[in-house]
């Protein structure tokens, strides 16, 4: 026990939980400041099986919010310069990296049912939809996070069902496209969200692009405890779930 590292864990949740949690396989979706906070809370968990799928670089803007963003990681793509900061905490750990964009031309390269869970951390409104709309198919559990974006208060940070989630301009414009290709999710799934809005104050803000409109990528203020909890809450969504059934 002393020389392992979940041995907190196993007091809380049991080792047959740990064993159900090390079983399972994940694959996340945009390892950003969301994405990032949440691989390394499931590898921390004891996840042991993990898909991390991102097309992007780590960039000097990026390390204000993002897990594995330093000064000597710059340039170097996102999913590697995570995957060495997750062996790092579990060098027994499989961690597949896939540095590659989710969208229709990519869908048949992500065979979804092969997962357990799929965590939808991406912001193309797109490609959200159409993630959402594949894992809802699939016999995985989705959980998906909205904007973490303009907000600053951590006590707003909550988690409800798609439908249900309230003052949250992206899953405003979600719903808005769903209902636009006349067709909705095949099931139920929960999102992680905040109803607070803040405006963009800095020098920089006329670059900014409005935030309710979705239909390019956006540039807007973030703070590294706002996404973190995000991502934090959407792998506790996880563990939760996991051990949940393993008590039943």
């Amino acid at each position: 026990m002393n020389n392992d590292f979940l041995a907190r864990t196993r007091l809380l949740i049991g080792n047959d939980s740990v064993s159900a949690v090390q079983r399972q396989k994940v694959i996340v979706f945009g390892v950003g400041g969301v994405g990032s906070w949440c691989a390394e809370s499931l590898v921390r968990s004891g996840i042991t099986h993990l898909t991390i799928v991102d097309s992007d670089a780590v960039c000097t803007s990026n390390i204000n919010r993002q897990l594995m963003a330093t000064t000597l990681t710059v340039g170097r793509p996102k999913v590697e310069a995570l995957r060495e900061r997750l062996l790092a905490i579990n060098p027994d750990a499989d961690i597949t990296c896939r540095q590659q964009v989710f969208c229709a031309e990519t869908l048949e390269d992500f065979p979804l049912d092969d997962y357990d869970y799929v965590i939808d951390a991406i912001d193309s409104l797109k490609d959200k939809v159409l993630l959402i709309e594949t894992a809802c198919k699939s016999s995985a559990t989705l959980f998906s996070s909205m904007g973490a974006a303009l907000k600053m208060d951590p006590t707003r940070i909550r988690v409800a069902e798609f439908w249900k989630v309230e003052g949250c301009p992206l899953a405003r414009a979600l719903r808005k496209r769903f209902k636009s290709l006349g067709r909705r999710p095949a099931r139920k799934f929960q999102c992680v969200y905040s109803d607070e809005l803040l405006p963009n104050l800095g020098d920089n803000a006329d670059e900014a692009i409005e935030t309710t409109t979705f239909r390019k990528a956006q540039t807007n203020g973030t703070v590294a405890h706002i996404t973190a909890i995000f991502g934090f809450t959407l792998a506790g969504l996880v563990i939760r779930d996991i051990t949940s059934k393993q008590h039943k």
